[in-house]
């Protein structure tokens, strides 16, 4: 899913006016498209809208200037509301700061740690369908904004999704989603339609507030209390902004450091907590509203989006009430679609994939789908691709019996990987009772990667030995024969 957008740094950026004009613009379509969910995640979370309306100000700010990804818009999430959510229901708002900070602790640990290099693990056909249950995801929750909705709600929404993918045809100077919201908001005061806005989502009022209060003791009661919350969240944001990370890496072919990424995402969910209350991580669809829709390439972007937010709040807090939701509705409605790989799912490209590759990719998607949860459904995906890996790889192995021509001796010339899943057949494949006294396990086209391994060798030489041959290994490589021979012998096998 390359883009055709050429890559800029923050100073050739402000050298070009027409990129400058492009980040810009980007930023102000991000902030309309992240205000309202937002203030709807907020609602889910159970805090107040403003609230999670700071927190991302924060968040946005902070990772513009600390993340390791340009472009990547960071701010209060839905996947951190739905993991907070029963903290806050059952013991109060109060417990959110210091679950925050912890989990921001935990994050800048992870970071510095160099943790973020296990997202490597994480198979294509995981990524795949990552990447499709959002786009799914972000479009079933704009359905409610539509459906429903009256003969007004409905030409809105005509109109909305007709300029974002018309006027690009004509001219790419301002992005069309901005035009179509600003065009279709001036529609509904201009003929005083009364349909769904921002504002009926959530109370927003002009002014910020202060510093989080700690209200709840910092003793071993509230650690026991908050830390698995904490876990999660950290887990969960970590997940979701390093996969969007990479996503946009795809995206801008273009380099990130994952590892600035994260603990920049510990150092900004801390500050959120202090200032705002509330957690987050990144927003896949916002940043792929402002990198691939939009064509944002730098922090520039992400600067504008946090700015912009932080005046709407504060001084536009009454126009940005005003933007009808089916607009906002609309545009995500592309984005989402857009968001979809349609490659890796049509029929011509399913029937060429390996089975195992599109199951993979299916469970990740209806996990995603049936739990609401992102990191579900990555889990869930990263397993079954580890199982089924190891389950194919077991069966990779081949072993060779070569008798010598005066029959004193066998080679048995072993190839392949040896680990836990194909070592433990190894056994199965000599012939104890028929072979010579001596015995000559090749593994010159053969590794050791684990103990089971040496185990398995173990216990083939003894069962040589109690039929009195002798086994000897030969054409281990260096790190396999180190790693033998510290084993060998002490394993009870």
């Amino acid at each position: 899913m390359p883009s055709s957008h050429p890559t800029f740094g923050v100073l050739a950026a402000l050298r070009s006016p027409r990129q400058l004009s492009r980040e810009f613009f980007a930023g102000a379509v991000t902030t309309l498209a992240l205000v309202p969910e937002v203030i709807s995640f907020s609602v889910v979370a159970g805090v107040d809208p403003m609230t999670s309306l700071v927190a991302s100000i924060v968040l946005c700010l902070t990772m513009t200037f600390l993340g390791g990804r340009p472009g990547v818009v960071t701010a209060a999430a839905g996947s951190v509301a739905l993991v907070v959510a029963p903290l806050v229901h059952e013991h109060g708002v109060e417990y959110l700061l210091p679950t925050i900070v912890l989990a921001g602790v935990v994050q800048i640990v992870f970071g510095l740690l160099g943790l973020s290099r296990l997202m490597r693990y994480v198979p294509r056909s995981v990524m795949l369908g990552f990447v499709n249950a959002l786009g799914i995801l972000i479009f079933v929750t704009q359905v409610p904004h539509v459906l429903g909705g009256t003969l007004p709600v409905w030409g809105l929404f005509a109109l909305t999704i007709a300029i974002v993918l018309i006027l690009p045809r004509f001219t790419k100077a301002v992005p069309s989603p901005l035009v179509a919201i600003v065009v279709v908001t001036a529609v509904v005061i201009v003929a005083q339609l009364q349909v769904p806005d921002v504002a009926g989502e959530g109370p927003i009022d002009g002014g910020l507030p202060g510093f989080t209060p700690l209200t709840v003791p910092l003793d071993l009661t509230t650690l026991q209390l908050i830390w698995p919350t904490a876990l999660s969240v950290a887990l969960v944001g970590l997940m979701e902004s390093l996969l969007t990370a990479k996503l946009v890496d795809e995206i801008t072919e273009t380099p990130s450091h994952k590892g600035r990424e994260s603990w920049a995402l510990g150092v900004a969910n801390i500050f959120s907590g202090f200032y705002g209350g509330v957690g987050g991580c990144a927003m896949i669809g916002q940043t792929v509203l402002n990198v691939k829709t939009s064509g944002a390439r730098t922090r520039i972007s992400t600067f504008v989006a946090g700015v912009f937010m932080l005046a709407l709040v504060t001084g536009l807090s009454s126009p940005m009430g005003q933007i009808p939701m089916v607009a906002l509705a609309a545009v995500m409605m592309v984005v989402a679609v857009t968001t979809v790989d349609w490659h890796s799912v049509r029929p011509s490209t399913l029937k060429r994939m390996p089975i195992p590759e599109t199951i993979v990719m299916a469970v990740t998607i209806g996990t995603v789908v049936l739990t609401n949860n992102l990191a579900y459904g990555v889990i869930a995906g990263v397993v079954l691709a580890m199982i089924l890996f190891a389950r194919r790889v077991a069966h990779v192995i081949s072993v060779d019996r070569v008798l010598a021509d005066d029959g004193e001796s066998v080679r048995y010339v072993v190839h392949g990987p040896l680990f836990f899943g194909s070592s433990n057949d190894l056994v199965e494949w000599f012939s104890y009772a028929d072979d010579p006294a001596s015995v000559i396990v090749d593994l010159r086209d053969a590794q050791i990667w684990d103990a089971s391994t040496v185990a398995a060798l173990d216990s083939i030489a003894a069962r040589y030995e109690r039929r009195g041959a002798t086994l000897t290994i030969e054409g281990l490589d260096s790190r396999s024969e180190r790693f033998h021979g510290r084993l060998s012998g002490y394993l009870g096998a």
